[in-house]
């Protein structure tokens, strides 16, 4: 039993400084913000985690093989190529409401974080998630699904900068829910690339 509290209050305090260092920005959370807003003394975090960095890279690192793992499937699926894309875009758009905190600080901080040996994996994963959304688009031109005439390389920027800015402004729990943002969106990106 005392391992599931000691596991239960790692969770907790890892998902205060993903709230923080979201809010705030990594470099603007220091570790006695993230003890204060615990209630514990900052030494006691040091139980836990060695450092604000051990945090953030378990955050990011988690949450990024859990959605490489959806695209994975998703890509390995018989769906035709623009089903895998819209799934994509769906599994991204889930993300955002699923990982709200993750998502945010990987928007704000991924750049500077990529500069440590480190999180030398953020680039990598980078290149990846680009690998990935432009060999979809591609296909899926390919098989007459989207125009020909496309820069897919254009189209790939303009999706997932749409679609991960979205994390600015969207609120788990608010009006609309992920899928209905992501029918949104899908509907706008495609009938405006999309053979009539």
């Amino acid at each position: 039993m005392p391992e599931h509290t000691a596991e239960s209050r790692r969770d907790e305090l890892l998902a205060i400084a993903g709230r923080l260092f979201a809010e705030r920005g990594f470099r603007n959370t220091t570790v006695r913000d993230i003890a204060d807003e615990a209630g514990i003394q900052s030494g006691s975090l040091y139980h836990h985690f060695d450092s604000k960095e051990s945090m953030v890279d378990e955050l990011l690192d988690t949450f990024q093989q859990q959605l490489f793992d959806e695209y994975d499937a998703i890509v390995a699926s018989d769906r035709t190529p623009l089903g895998k894309l819209e799934a994509v875009v769906r599994a991204s758009f889930g993300a955002i409401d699923q990982h709200h905190s993750e998502v945010a600080i990987f928007q704000n901080d991924a750049a500077y974080l990529a500069g440590f040996e480190r999180f030398a994996y953020l680039t990598e994963r980078n290149a990846r998630f680009q690998e990935l959304w432009t060999t979809l688009l591609r296909d899926a031109v390919a098989v007459g699904e989207l125009r020909e005439d496309l820069d897919v390389d254009l189209v790939y920027r303009f999706v997932r900068d749409t679609v991960w800015v979205a994390v600015n402004w969207y609120r788990p729990g608010g009006a609309l829910s992920a899928a209905q943002v992501a029918d949104q969106y899908l509907s706008i990106l495609l009938e405006g690339i999309a053979h009539a």
